[in-house]
């Protein structure tokens, strides 16, 4: 691990405006109702709830990340500030530690679970699982689940879409897959056969 702090001050100090200017910004004239409307401040409590869940989800995830990229509990505990056993206690998730169970059935779809992936070299692996017409249903931390298909399949993962990109992209004939885990977002689309 680097020796020097991952996060400047005033880097620290950006992402703390950042958070009051979405929690003060996002509720329709929240800021300018604290000067006249006690009933403001619920609203900047709520506000500040979403905010704070919001946060928890993103540390969660990259944690997960982290973890994902091949960083130790160790290391990840020294960047929280508490010690490997209390970071894998409050971060490992207990329901992604194994791949879901397939549909089971005569006609249930045919499943494999791509195993031992990290942040770099995941998208190789459903790159090449694509072109072999499998494509991805889900994922955790180190797999991903893909599906067998009857043509080849492209996949992307983008850091944190707009709302606007997101739509573009489904315009596209991209179809996300699940709700994404931060700071990615995944993405497939079927290709016209070779």
């Amino acid at each position: 691990m680097n020796d020097g702090p991952l996060l400047h001050p005033a880097e620290m100090d950006r992402i703390r405006e950042g958070i009051a200017a979405a929690v003060l910004g996002a509720p329709e004239g929240l800021a300018d109702s604290l000067e006249h409307d006690p009933h403001g401040y619920l609203r900047l409590v709520g506000a500040s709830r979403v905010g704070a869940e919001e946060a928890s989800r993103l540390l969660r995830e990259a944690v997960q990340g982290a973890r994902a990229a091949g960083h130790s509990w160790d290391t990840v505990g020294r960047v929280l500030g508490v010690s490997r056993q209390a970071a894998q206690q409050r971060f490992t998730d207990k329901t992604a530690g194994s791949p879901p169970r397939p549909a089971e059935g005569p006609d249930a779809p045919k499943r494999r679970t791509l195993s031992g992936l990290t942040a770099f070299n995941e998208m190789a692996a459903l790159d090449e699982a694509g072109r072999d017409g499998w494509h991805m249903v889900g994922y955790g931390p180190f797999f991903h689940e893909v599906e067998a298909s009857g043509h080849p399949w492209e996949h992307c993962r983008v850091t944190l879409p707009s709302i606007a990109r997101h739509r573009r992209m489904e315009s596209e004939g991209w179809i996300p897959v699940g709700a994404g885990w931060f700071p990615w977002r995944y993405y497939k689309r079927p290709l016209p056969p070779a």
